[in-house]
Parts: structure tokens; sequence; C-alpha cells
């Protein structure tokens, strides 16, 4: 990959994702994306890989095991971090120092952010395709990193300061804005879920502390509720019968349909997953839940497949509905828009 090309994503990435959201990774994207010593390190990461995202965790990951100046300007590492005006030479000599580790990382790590707020604007459609057809949910992620989202039904919502959906007693609430129309009202009426298959090139497995330390390095460094609503889904995590599925989700996905009940309503879903597939692969992938469509009725629910609006869709006999499209929502759920039908 060109430095002209790593050096538009450095900058799209801190425009379109990090402003309002993370000063620290702001700057230092936009610092990188003229620093040619920096995109040739960052041109060891797998093209298929969001470069900004993972030299970023990386950098993260390994500070939380070394000892070194850099952190003092990470609110991650501490409650008074140091402004970032002077942040990128301590930033730069950092890399510089470790590009090994660095590099046997962008080999090792994907970008998997499970980032459980998602479920804000994925829960209503659930609830929503529950009431229509009474019927339990099977739930398929493409994508699902440690498999956070497959337990949405047992989250707490709160909307807009005022609507709250309660399904659990331990505190873990999930909140957002919703810009949009107003929600359904069948959002208070928690679905039946009887079958959660996750899939991933590389699962998170929770209980090893390498992997769970990978996915904290995965948030940024400003955003607090992130981590804590992470280690407040841990416990309910824990309790819930989730199956997940190494491999690929393309030549996966029709031999796990067959696996799911037949008086369960199969819903496909994946958030902020597909831009990572070459678009041949986003065409076979629709090619292959059109298949499983001449067997059996399926909702598909996603984001980021041929543009970044949010889309849900009925497939039944190889033809698609479409139920719902929304504008495209914040990346870290703090906002969506909702579309009712």
């Amino acid at each position: 990959m060109s430095y002209a090309t790593l050096s538009r994503q450095f900058r799209i990435f801190a425009e379109q994702e990090c402003v309002d959201s993370s000063p620290l990774y702001e700057h230092l994207a936009n610092s990188i994306a003229v620093d040619e010593e920096l995109l040739e390190i960052a041109s060891m990461i797998p093209p298929n890989q969001p470069a900004p995202n993972l030299l970023l965790a990386a950098v993260q990951y390994l500070l939380g095991s070394l000892k070194d100046p850099l952190a003092k300007y990470y609110a991650s590492f501490t409650a008074t971090p140091i402004p970032i005006q002077g942040v990128y030479p301590v930033f730069k000599a950092f890399v510089m120092a470790h590009k090994a580790q660095l590099k046997s990382l962008f080999q090792e790590k994907l970008v998997q952010t499970n980032e459980i707020r998602r479920c804000a604007y994925l829960y209503p459609m659930m609830t929503d395709i529950y009431h229509k057809h009474q019927r339990p949910l099977a739930f398929i992620e493409i994508g699902a990193s440690a498999g956070l989202q497959l337990g949405m039904d047992h989250y707490n919502y709160c909307y807009n300061h005022q609507l709250s959906i309660y399904n659990t007693d331990n505190g873990c609430t999930i909140s957002s804005e919703n810009r949009g129309e107003t929600l359904p009202v069948t959002v208070s009426k928690p679905p039946v879920v009887c079958q959660r298959i996750g899939i991933d090139l590389n699962p998170i497995d929770l209980r090893q502390k390498e992997e769970s330390l990978w996915l904290q390095a995965l948030i940024w460094p400003e955003h607090h509720e992130r981590r804590l609503l992470l280690n407040e889904a841990l416990p309910i995590f824990g309790q819930l019968d989730i199956q997940l599925i190494k491999g690929d989700a393309i030549q996966l996905i029709k031999e796990l349909s067959q696996t799911i009940e037949q008086e369960a309503m199969l819903v496909v879903y994946h958030t902020h997953v597909a831009n990572q597939l070459p678009l041949p692969l986003r065409h076979e992938l629709m090619e292959q839940l059109k298949e499983i469509s001449m067997v059996r009725p399926l909702y598909h629910c996603y984001n980021n497949l041929f543009d970044k609006q949010l889309h849900q869709d009925f497939m039944h006999l190889g033809t698609i509905e479409p139920i719902r499209t929304m504008e495209r929502p914040d990346g870290h759920a703090r906002w969506f828009k909702w579309a009712n039908c």
C-alpha cells in the first residue's frame, strides 16, 4: 500500500472517526499522516485491516505492560493525562523503539472491537422481528469477536435519558441517543432467543488474559464508558450458551444455518465488519444468504456492506425485502437514527 493511500486513511480516520470522540487519536492520526517514518511502519499492517485502528491499538496494548512516559498522555492509564500538545514526539519515539513488537502484533492481531453499545440499534430490530413472527430467534453474528453482542437480550437499555428497558439486575445498561423516529413499543418486550452463534476469523476467548487485554486495547483511551460497559457485560456473557466458531463466515454460514432449529427465525447480523471484505466477497456473502433463504426465511441486519447505512432486510426464496434503512449511525453507537417501516 502506498504512503499516499495510508496517509489518506489516517486523515479520514482523524476527521470522520475521532473528531468529538478522541482528541488524542485525532491528534496522533493527523500527525502520522504526514510522517513517512511512521507510515513506513504502518505499511507493515495487512491490507485487509484498518491501519489507524490496528497501529493505535497495538501501541496501547504494549503500553499496558511497559513503563513508558507515553502512558502519561493516555486517559486509559492515568486519571490526569498530560495535555496532548506534546505527545507526538513521545509517541513516535515509543513506536520506533518497539518496531519489532509492533510488527509481530500486526500479524497476530485483528481489529475486532466488540462494541457492545451497537446493541442499542440492533436490539429494537430483534424485538420487532420477534413481535412480528412470534417465533424464537436464532442469532448468527458475522465477525463476532468475543461474542458480547450475542447477549443483547440480557442487557438494560436507556434511550435519550428517558426510555429504559430492564433485562438484567446486574446494572449493565447501554445508553444511546435515538435521533430518528420513535422506537417501536415492542422494544419493551424482550425476544426469546434459542440459539447464539458467532463466527470470526480469530474469536477472542475472554477467559484468556492476553486476549481480554487486546479487547481492552481496542477501546480508545478517553472512552471510559466503553471500558465500564465491557466489564459489566462479562458476568452476563459467562452465563449464556454461546457458540463461537473460528473460520470464514462466507464458507461456513450455509452449513451453520442447517443447524438452526426449524421453528426458529434465523437472524444474520454484522456491524462494521463487511467493509474489511473485498467487494467480490461481499457479493459472495449475499449469494450464500440468498441460497439459505431458498430453504428457510431469514433476516439480515447490517451496515458497511455496499454503503454506510444501517439495514434490516427480510430474505425469502432468494428475494430481498428491505424492511428499514437507517442513516449511518455513530461508529461507537453513541447515537443512531431509527426509522420505522
